[in-house]
């Protein structure tokens, strides 16, 4: 591959990052090799690979997408274009709690900019910042698929739906 198919990762010692400087706990790395077992190519097990890194780092880091595209044969820019297109892989330390406002259109229409304002006054944090505490983080996404039930907030795995700014920040309440 060339250099612009692999995103730039390096060790300490600037050797490259190889699949075997980088290892997830053994329980991940036999769910990725049954997985990858099961599915016509390796490729095809890109985003439980990433989910599997993410558990375990709480990030997927350059160097992890690197790892992930030698686990499943692909280029690391193609790995890097999964991570930035979905907003539910983190590129950098997340908040124990992490929090994401949906704000296209439906979301928007249906009261989202009140929402984003509570909660940012609320936690003390602007889109993409993380709390001191590392308690929280907070992102503006373009969507969370829940156009039906707008407007949206999910934090972690978990959807709230149909929202105001009060119930937003009641929300938040419960989670300190």
């Amino acid at each position: 591959m060339s250099q612009d198919d692999h995103i730039q990762a390096a060790n300490a010692d600037d050797s490259p990052v190889t699949e075997k400087t980088l290892r997830l706990s053994p329980e991940r790395e036999a769910y990725i090799d049954d997985l990858q077992k099961r599915y016509p190519t390796k490729l095809a097990t890109l985003l439980p690979v990433l989910w599997a890194i993410q558990e375990q780092t709480g990030w997927v880091s350059k160097e992890w997408m690197e790892y992930a595209a030698q686990r499943c044969e692909c280029p690391a820019s193609h790995v890097l274009g999964v991570v930035t297109f979905y907003t539910m892989y983190h590129q950098k330390p997340a908040g124990k709690y992490h929090v994401q406002v949906c704000r296209n259109i439906s979301c928007h229409l249906r009261g989202a900019p009140g929402i984003i304002e509570a909660v940012e006054k609320k936690l003390g944090l602007e889109h993409k910042c993380v709390s001191a505490d590392g308690k929280f983080s907070l992102e503006h996404v373009e969507c969370l698929a829940g156009c039906s039930w707008a407007p949206v907030m999910q934090i972690n795995r978990t959807l709230h739906e149909e929202l105001t700014p009060e119930q937003a920040v009641r929300i938040l309440d419960e989670l300190e």
